[in-house]
């Protein structure tokens, strides 16, 4: 038997190993993750429901969450993808005091929340630069930098 198609078998069996290896990691992690789920928290299902948990069956293993005031919804304790209030309570203190927010990319957007999106990705540069270049000029900052 030729050395180089058993070199080939030993590495996909290497590759398959750590391939499921991964796998299990992640289911265990999920798993986790949803045996720590409690009345109260905000979550998403896998479908992108967004609702607050309000009971949890651990006999049937199915969660009622509620999406808006008086609408409940029964599913699978298998079907929550993520929570989604994990980022806790804001103090008013920390917020920014201008009429800005930074989200979680630092990149600066309204506070209204309207925010102009153009069609194509050859407009994000030159509207980044236009708004930057307005901001400037409210501030009374010179373009020399």
């Amino acid at each position: 038997m030729d050395p180089s198609i058993i070199i080939l078998f030993v590495v996909l069996a290497a590759l398959m190993f750590f391939m499921s290896s991964r796998t299990r990691k992640q289911q265990k992690q999920q798993a986790e993750f949803r045996s720590a789920l409690a009345p109260g928290q905000e979550v998403m299902t896998g479908s992108g429901m967004v609702g607050t948990i309000v009971e949890i069956d651990d006999e049937s293993d199915t969660i009622t969450i509620e999406s808006t005031p008086g609408t409940q919804t029964r599913w699978l304790r298998a079907a929550i993808a993520k929570r989604t209030d994990t980022s806790g309570p804001v103090d008013e203190a920390e917020e920014p005091a201008e009429a800005e927010a930074t989200d979680d990319a630092g990149s600066i957007a309204p506070a209204d929340g309207n925010v102009d999106v153009p069609d194509d990705l050859s407009g994000l540069d030159t509207a980044q630069r236009e708004y930057k270049e307005s901001k400037r000029r409210e501030n009374g900052e010179t373009e020399d930098k």
